[in-house]
């Protein structure tokens, strides 16, 4: 069976077992009446704002006829993120770093993934792979597919070369920005 799309609000959990201290009770605020159907409504929202907050997912749109609602994770501000990734100058005696791993070897460019989800290297089972190690990729050029809440969404390449190293795994979790190809420039 499953759960009604509205829940009908339910109150705090009474203890019938202390006994009641009114003069602890904070004062209450005038009541206002409450339509039962908006009351419903905020305890849907409030359901989905808890699942979004348990949830990868940094965004979450509803759409129900002509109503619509988006809630969004906060994001972290950049400011603090930026200056704690910047390495430090060197200093007059030191080299200068060569690139962006660790073994000094120049990052290479890599698609990433736009989104959170399963991720599929091939239109099917059993069918040929979008890309390989060794292909070629162009702009715009179907790379694989992601599924996310039961929609299987197709990835493009928004750079062209040869793919150097294919990372996401075919039928694995994949986590928005996430690199899945990296591609040499041709």
């Amino acid at each position: 069976m499953t759960e009604p799309l509205l829940p009908q609000p339910q109150g705090p959990p009474v203890d019938t077992t202390a006994p009641h201290d009114a003069a602890a009770d904070p004062p209450e605020a005038p009541s206002i009446p409450i339509d039962p159907g908006d009351a419903a409504l905020l305890a849907l929202v409030d359901r989905l704002a808890s699942g979004l907050d348990r949830s990868d997912l940094a965004e979450l749109e509803v759409q129900v006829g002509g109503t619509g609602l988006v809630l969004r994770k906060p994001v972290a501000a950049p400011v603090a993120v930026a200056a704690a990734a910047l390495p430090a100058t060197p200093s007059a005696g030191e080299a200068a770093p060569t690139g962006g791993s660790p073994t000094g070897a120049p990052a290479r460019p890599s698609v990433k993934a736009p989104l959170t989800g399963i991720w599929y290297g091939s239109p099917s089972p059993g069918s040929g792979p979008y890309v390989v190690e060794g292909g070629e990729v162009a702009v715009g050029q179907v790379i694989g597919l992601i599924e996310a809440m039961k929609l299987f969404n197709e990835i493009k390449s928004d750079l062209a070369g040869r793919v150097g190293k294919v990372h996401a795994e075919n039928g694995m979790l994949v986590k928005a920005k996430q690199p899945l190809i990296e591609v040499e420039p041709l």
